[in-house]
């Protein structure tokens, strides 16, 4: 009993790093559905970048707490839509222009500052100071927008 036990342990762990392990195109059984993903994470990011934005403008009240959970929530989304650029999925209901398969590099090096200024709001939410906020808002926003414009169709 104890062999089987951990035959099955191993058997397991075993699978469940095959399954982590698999490229993001394993991902999604269809480019579709990696289209819906990405604009899926890419409407939560907004949404929160958003809330922040309002404060950062002063159209919302300045809530220490509020602010700092939108903050890790962008940077959490931050990470995710990337991984579902993924061959096939530059055709279909997406504003995706082609120049993303084109120049992946560049591409993901957008990415990767969009990312690192998620970082720096968070910190600068979690500081708690409103104008440290309100700078890094505005270079996170930048760089959405930067990317956005390169390579996202209106």
């Amino acid at each position: 009993m104890h062999r089987l036990l951990s035959s099955l342990t191993i058997f397991a762990t075993t699978l469940a790093g095959i399954v982590a392990a698999s490229p993001a195109a394993a991902q999604f059984a269809r480019p579709d559905d990696a289209i819906k993903y990405r604009q899926s994470v890419m409407t939560v990011m907004n949404t929160h970048l958003g809330r922040i934005g309002a404060v950062a403008q002063g159209k919302a009240a300045y809530d220490a707490k509020t602010t700092m959970d939108n903050a890790n929530i962008v940077m959490t989304m931050s990470r995710l839509p990337f991984a579902a650029f993924v061959e096939g999925s530059h055709k279909g209901d997406t504003n995706a222009k082609p120049e993303i398969w084109k120049e992946m590099d560049k591409f993901q090096a957008a990415a990767k500052n969009m990312q690192e200024q998620a970082v720096k709001l968070d910190a600068a939410a979690k500081s708690g100071n409103l104008d440290a906020i309100k700078v890094v808002f505005g270079s996170t926003a930048k760089s959405c927008k930067d990317c956005h414009d390169k390579y996202q169709n209106e």
